[in-house]
């Protein structure tokens, strides 16, 4: 058996919480199994925690807090990790960023925008404009640059392989002028050949297929088991329930079986952008 990996506690908030959470179930004589009956949640998911690697919601470190007897330690501390990762990002967010730093691999599906990793700045800005309720310019700009930093991903020499696939009415009905709508589309293609990922179009002419609801992004890492994160306006959830992520990931599989072939989806994307700029061009 491999040694066992313990957390350094001073690298951050939810690293010293982790190593506190393993001293507090070893020190009550737990296993992680013993420490996870009951919560609604798994090991793997536990283990992560422990580790530094993932934060611990509320109703988990409710569930802690009365088994080991820790007088709402943990509760009390939630809001203290949230706060240290939030870093521009909506709370229910905090995870992500980590996370796809972490992975393997990405697989991404997008019905309605953009994929965020795959944004300009000008669309970012008319999503958020319009995401929620009269937005502050401030939190804007935040989240602007929390987006544009998770960004930095494509920077990395260890980044996860990327996968995307499109609706084509995302090309197709453009969030912003035709100019930067090209430099948009233009910007998909750079970061798709520069980084040697895949994308895909589902034509609009497909009209049903799997995963027609909403979003999802399929992540596998070299040690821990996969997740799916899926989102909708004002939420998100992480789904790590494993029979629920091999659903997710056969419906992926049969999502690109429907789809165009990537050569046939980056040349129907590269028209688009031309499109784009000529009308740019006709309307100076």
């Amino acid at each position: 058996m491999p040694p066992r990996k313990d957390p350094d506690a001073s690298a951050n908030v939810p690293s010293f919480y982790g190593a506190e959470l393993r001293y507090r179930r070893e020190l009550a004589g737990l296993t992680l199994e013993q420490l996870a009956e009951g919560s609604f949640r798994g090991v793997p998911f536990l283990s992560q925690i422990e580790r530094g690697e993932r934060r611990m919601p509320v109703d988990l470190a409710r569930h802690v807090d009365k088994v080991l007897g820790t007088d709402g330690f943990f509760e009390r501390r939630c809001e203290d990790a949230a706060k240290a990762r939030r870093s521009g990002h909506p709370l229910y967010f905090l995870d992500v960023p980590d996370l796809e730093k972490q992975a393997d691999t990405l697989d991404e599906w997008a019905p309605n925008v953009i994929p965020g990793l795959l944004q300009t700045e000008p669309y970012m800005r008319v999503l958020m404009r319009h995401g929620e309720p009269s937005p502050r310019r401030e939190l804007i700009e935040e989240r602007v640059r929390a987006r544009l930093k998770r960004a930095e991903l494509w920077n990395r020499t260890d980044r996860p392989a990327y996968w995307a696939i499109l609706r084509e009415a995302v090309i197709r009905n453009p969030l912003l002028p035709p100019g930067e709508m090209a430099e948009q589309l233009e910007h998909i293609l750079d970061v798709i050949h520069s980084t040697e990922s895949v994308l895909q179009v589902v034509p609009h002419t497909t009209t049903a297929h799997p995963l027609m609801y909403g979003m999802a992004k399929i992540m596998t890492f070299p040690d821990a088991p996969s997740l799916v994160w899926t989102e909708s306006n004002f939420d998100g959830q992480i789904v790590d329930y494993p029979a629920l992520v091999k659903d997710y990931r056969r419906s992926y599989d049969l999502l690109r079986a429907v789809a165009l072939p990537p050569e046939t989806s980056l040349a129907l994307i590269e028209k688009a952008a031309r499109n784009y700029r000529h009308e740019a061009q006709q309307g100076d």
